[in-house]
């Protein structure tokens, strides 16, 4: 939920490194402290008498906040509404009890019903169950490996006619809102997952949960997942140093599933079309991430190429001492024909790094190994069960 209000600046003080304290009387009568963001030269400062827009949520809400109210913007003077004829709105989405914060101390804070959170039916849940109890957990850099992983498992169940429940987790490592996804839209019209999380700030999912960790676990005990998908969303981020990319998350996120007992299983990002050579084979982010950052073991699907690709992946492994931290497993990839026919089920192109997935094989054959290792994984938890 959002609260807005239009309010008058009543007093305000002089602007200190980016940030400008003020007093707001707002539509309903009421008086406020609001918190205004006026980065030198990008925002003039605010002055009294002057119309806002005001983020009312967190102090709404009585929520810790110092009290604070934010304002959003200055309404030019040349729009002759008035606070009373504007006077207070919501956007509301289906459950408005929530008192988790997402985007705190923003102009654009929300609150939303956090699945962990007392008031949620799910609450008891997190108090009994803390273990993934060894659910497969996908986990990938680039948003576009969603669509990709999901074409392969479809294939996987009409070749075995069983039907796999896949979560989509999203961090908030990239694109803060699920719904600008093309693709979760497109994936949720087309019934391929059993539900989404959106965890920290991310925002949006069937579920919101406040960090990595239950997200996980509301994927298994609250959407009961075969298998969980954990990718950022759209707009990754890379510096071209080592450890200066959104993408280091997944190291984290291994970390993450296997303390709770899941199964982390890297979606590993390989290509030998890409022309700036630390993303050829095995991408440095995938090295960085599985020789630095993931401090538990973590499954690392890799196709089984040929001729220098295959020499180059080897001395890549080799140098970066992946093998000995983790289990890596040798996948056959699938042939061109296969991969036509599990993409064709998807109606729109995928694209990757600006090029369509069918043009670099090597990325595809990354993407179904870890998706086949997935698969396989959740076959024997249930021969287990």
């Amino acid at each position: 939920m959002m609260r807005w209000s239009i309010g008058i600046v009543t007093e305000a003080a002089e602007p200190e490194q980016g940030v400008q304290e003020t007093l707001v009387e707002l539509a309903d009568g009421s008086n406020g402290k609001a918190i205004y963001y006026c980065e030198e030269g990008m925002k003039a400062s605010l002055s009294p008498g002057d119309q806002v827009l005001v983020n009312t949520t967190a102090a709404s809400l009585r929520l810790g906040t110092g009290g604070y109210h934010f304002i959003h913007s200055i309404i030019p003077s040349s729009n002759s509404a008035s606070p009373v004829s504007y006077a207070e709105y919501d956007i509301r989405d289906e459950n408005t009890s929530g008192h988790i914060m997402k985007m705190r101390y923003t102009p654009l804070q929300r609150s939303v019903l956090a699945a962990e959170e007392a008031a949620s039916d799910y609450h008891p849940l997190f108090l009994e169950h803390l273990s993934l109890e060894g659910l497969p957990v996908l986990i990938g850099e680039l948003h576009s490996m969603l669509p990709a992983v999901l074409c392969r498992l479809r294939q996987l169940e009409q070749k075995q006619g069983k039907k796999c429940k896949v979560a989509y987790i999203m961090t908030d490592g990239a694109a803060l809102p699920l719904s600008f996804s093309r693709h979760v839209r497109l994936l949720k019209r087309l019934d391929w997952l059993a539900g989404t999380v959106t965890y920290g700030h991310a925002y949006g999912g069937d579920l919101e949960t406040v960090n990595k960790y239950t997200a996980l676990l509301a994927a298994k005990h609250v959407l009961q997942a075969d298998i969980a998908v954990v990718l950022m969303g759209p707009g990754s981020v890379g510096t071209g140093t080592l450890l200066g990319f959104s993408g280091i998350e997944t190291g984290e996120l291994i970390n993450a599933a296997a303390a709770l007992h899941g199964k982390p299983i890297l979606i590993p990002r390989m290509s030998f079309t890409d022309l700036r050579e630390r993303h050829q084979g095995l991408s440095h982010h995938a090295l960085t991430v599985l020789s630095k950052v993931a401090l538990a073991e973590a499954c690392v699907p890799l196709p089984k190429l040929s001729g220098v690709w295959m020499q180059r992946l080897h001395k890549q492994i080799c140098e970066a001492g992946i093998e000995a931290r983790h289990q890596l497993r040798w996948h056959e990839p699938l042939k061109a024909e296969e991969w036509d026919q599990a993409l064709a089920a998807y109606p729109e192109p995928i694209y990757s790094m600006g090029r369509e997935l069918h043009e670099d094989p090597c990325c595809l054959a990354g993407i179904g190994a870890a998706a086949d290792e997935a698969w396989n994984a959740w076959q024997s938890l249930c021969h287990e069960g």
